[in-house]
């Protein structure tokens, strides 16, 4: 994948998937409400110069979200070798295409948009593609030191849990993973997603549900299980599940 030069080398790896999910729930008051990220309000005066084509400018936004979109890819794809290039692609994509941001919205809601469509279009290109080996199961390293047998479980319940993940339908993992694991609201990511904010929450409603279903199916994910069910709706199912 081609590379453009004002990308710099990330300064640091981007946080591994398995601090995601479970640590989400671990540090969760039990029955709390989910808490609710508040996208910043991004500089204009940095947009405005990334826009008149500044490098330094475009530098400065890579470093500063960098690792935001490196962790919503990871959390999208679950597992991946090519995490790295498809960060690239994000930000070619946004130095492409950034003349086109409207300022009066939030920048990082637009870039999470471009962030989920780059994804998107990787996994149903890998989905096309011959597979000859089976992928890393986690880019989790266990440690062989006196915490690794802990360590060796808490990978196993992310795996376990991000194959039950990968069976719902892409709209539901992609509400869900926003929801839950970034920790955005309906309306935020109505815009990511360009859906009504009543079929954001259909969805994620149904993918709680689905989810719920398939715990059982991983004693390993007690825990989850009761967290979720924690935080799922209790009222009527909507009249029409999504696709």
């Amino acid at each position: 994948m081609a590379t453009a030069s004002f990308l710099l080398p990330p300064p640091t790896d981007p946080a591994p998937f398995a601090a995601a999910w479970w640590d989400t729930v671990s540090k969760r008051e039990p029955r709390g409400p989910v808490a609710v990220k508040i996208l910043p309000v991004e500089p204009l005066g940095l947009v405005e110069r990334c826009q008149r084509g500044e490098t330094e400018a475009f530098r400065q936004l890579f470093r500063e979200h960098h690792t935001d979109v490196a962790r919503l890819a990871q959390r999208m794809l679950g597992r991946s070798t090519d995490l790295e290039d498809i960060v690239q692609e994000v930000f070619l994509q946004v130095h492409r295409s950034i003349r086109e941001f409207r300022h009066g919205a939030r920048f990082s809601t637009w870039l999470y948009r471009v962030t989920v469509n780059v994804v998107l279009m990787h996994r149903r290109a890998a989905k096309s593609r011959p597979v000859f080996g089976d992928a890393p199961e986690s880019l989790v390293a266990v440690d062989h030191n006196a915490f690794a047998d802990e360590q060796l479980e808490r990978q196993r319940r992310v795996q376990a849990f991000h194959r039950l993940l990968d069976r719902l339908s892409e709209k539901k993992r992609l509400v869900f993973v926003l929801h839950e694991l970034e920790g955005l609201a309906p309306g935020e990511i109505a815009k990511i997603v360009a859906s009504p904010v009543l079929t954001v929450r259909t969805r994620l409603f149904y993918a709680r549900r689905e989810l719920l279903a398939m715990l059982a199916e991983e004693p390993s994910l007690t825990g989850v299980a009761a967290e979720l069910a924690a935080v799922a709706p209790s009222s009527r199912s909507p009249a029409k599940e999504p696709a």
